[in-house]
């Protein structure tokens, strides 16, 4: 497996040919079970079309805000880049923050729509950063196809829109939410959590599959004012924690659905649990 940390060693390596198509999973690094999957189907998928997995290792600053975790958050890179060679990875990109971005940079990428609300209301210029980061690695790459996680949906949501809209010629395979057993979505901010937050964090899975029951039992194309109800009725178990949001929404452009409205539904959620914001969905089958 090759380490690569500057762009010039990236094409340098590009340049020597590689085995075929390249098949994409771009993670922030702190790697953990989820990750594994989707580096596991970009394998998968890199078998089938005769191509090689590539990981990118990088904690993108433009997509945090102010007073979010940039600097704490977790660099294990040994680890990281053996969980990458135990999955069979051909090549791990790596580059620290000042070789991506220009110190006067001065160009991003912009998505308005879907990024509106959800994440995008309550973190501005998140996705910005999203889409300019995975903008610039889809060039700089090349891939065929690139995997990303649906436990961040609003992000693949917004990066299926980037690649329709930009023409990018690059397929998005999503990844299922890989959970503990108790059904708290895996996450690199979990370890931030106090135990007795942690006790707590797995009510938000909890009540959004009580609300995806709650709108099927409502009939015909669901009732969002049911789900709401029975989201907030389960959620309060949550004692320590403070509701961001709850949603039910379209699932392919994220706008609300009502009582009646047509349409696959997807529930949405985001919370703190201390100091610590942790996200969650699930889709119609709950």
């Amino acid at each position: 497996m090759e380490t690569l940390s500057t762009k010039a060693e990236l094409s340098a390596w590009l340049a020597q040919g590689s085995a075929g198509p390249r098949v994409l999973v771009p993670t922030m690094g702190a790697l953990h079970r989820g990750h594994a999957s989707l580096l596991d189907i970009a394998a998968a998928e890199a078998g089938r079309i005769g191509g090689e997995v590539v990981a990118t290792l990088f904690v993108n600053p433009i997509q945090f805000g102010p007073n979010e975790d940039y600097d704490a958050y977790p660099r294990p890179l040994a680890d990281d880049l053996e969980t990458c060679r135990a999955c069979g990875v051909a090549a791990v990109f790596a580059p620290p923050a000042d070789e991506i971005y220009a110190p006067d940079r001065s160009v991003s990428v912009t998505e308005s729509s879907l990024s509106r609300r959800l994440c995008g209301a309550s973190r501005p210029g998140h996705f910005d950063g999203v889409c300019t980061v995975v903008a610039k690695l889809f060039h700089l790459l090349s891939p065929a196809a690139a995997v990303f996680g649906e436990k961040d949906y609003q992000q693949l949501a917004v990066i299926r829109r980037l690649v329709r809209d930009l023409d990018f010629p690059v397929r998005i395979l999503a990844g299922p939410t890989v959970r503990e057993q108790d059904g708290l979505a895996l996450s690199s901010r979990n370890a931030y959590l106090r135990p007795e937050e942690r006790a707590q964090a797995p009510i938000l899975n909890e009540a959004l599959r009580a609300a995806a029951r709650a709108y099927r039992r409502a009939g015909g194309c669901g009732d969002a004012g049911a789900a709401a109800a029975q989201f907030g009725k389960v959620f309060a178990r949550a004692t320590l924690a403070r509701l961001d949001y709850f949603e039910t929404v379209h699932a392919d452009t994220l706008e609300p659905l009502g009582s009646g409205s047509e349409g696959h539904a997807r529930f949405l959620a985001a919370a703190f649990f201390g100091a610590t914001r942790l996200i969650d969905n699930v889709g119609e089958e709950g």
